[in-house]
């Protein structure tokens, strides 16, 4: 017995990158993802940076790359996250920062704040 994935898939891409003008959509499409996780990415960092009067270095988040961020908080931190603030992530404290909208980087700045400075 064995199994074969479905070829619909890779004859997709094969069009899209066999395509110059295709390749090209896909890779500004691309950019564009990731260009906005970094701003955002950029503005948790501002917002974490401006509101902790602790002197800690939130500089880590900007030396991340991808689609997730890990926060540097515990399993106590991260089940205030979720208690208190409503902010789901893992409990190791990684979290989606392509789910984040740059509407919320303060309302997680804060959350991040409260769950470092006041739990252990």
């Amino acid at each position: 017995m064995y199994s074969n994935p479905p070829v619909h898939g890779a004859r997709i891409v094969a069009n899209v990158v066999g395509n110059p003008e295709f390749f090209n959509e896909w890779k500004e499409e691309m950019e564009m993802m990731a260009g906005r996780i970094k701003s955002v990415r950029q503005k948790l960092y501002n917002n974490l940076s401006s509101k902790d009067k602790s002197g800690k270095d939130w500089s880590f988040i900007l030396k991340q790359i991808g689609m997730f961020s890990f926060t540097g908080l515990n399993k106590a931190q991260s089940d205030n996250m979720t208690d208190k603030w409503h902010v789901y992530m893992t409990k190791d404290g990684r979290i989606s920062l392509a789910g984040l909208s740059a509407a919320k980087c303060e309302y997680l700045a804060d959350a991040i704040i409260d769950s470092y400075h006041n739990v252990s």
